[in-house]
């Protein structure tokens, strides 16, 4: 089992609407290809800084083929999504981690 971790760094100001998108447009979307599960979002508490906010997009995933399987079909458009509704006002960046125990 493997974790796809995105963890992304949104200005304060945009913070609450980029939640709200992840709930209600990101996730229903990526759930819809079945390869992708247990959705949670997280604030990091450890980055905070005056004018942003850092946020933790988690997902589990079989193995790395079916996470690319998943970027093919439905990550970049999403990404590309993101860009045009946030624009440089979210980065975000990937981390694959692999669940030990």
């Amino acid at each position: 089992m493997l974790i796809y971790n995105t963890t992304y760094h949104v200005e304060i100001n945009d913070a609450r609407n980029f939640v709200i998108w992840l709930n209600e447009c990101y996730i229903p979307e990526a759930e819809k290809t079945g390869e992708l599960h247990n959705p949670r979002i997280l604030r990091i508490l450890s980055h905070k800084e005056q004018e942003s906010e850092c946020f933790s997009l988690q997902w589990e995933v079989e193995d790395s083929a079916v996470l690319h399987s998943w970027h093919t079909k439905c990550g970049a458009r999403l990404n590309e999504e993101m860009l045009k509704i946030f624009k440089d006002k979210v980065i975000g960046f990937p981390t694959l981690m692999e669940v030990i125990k």
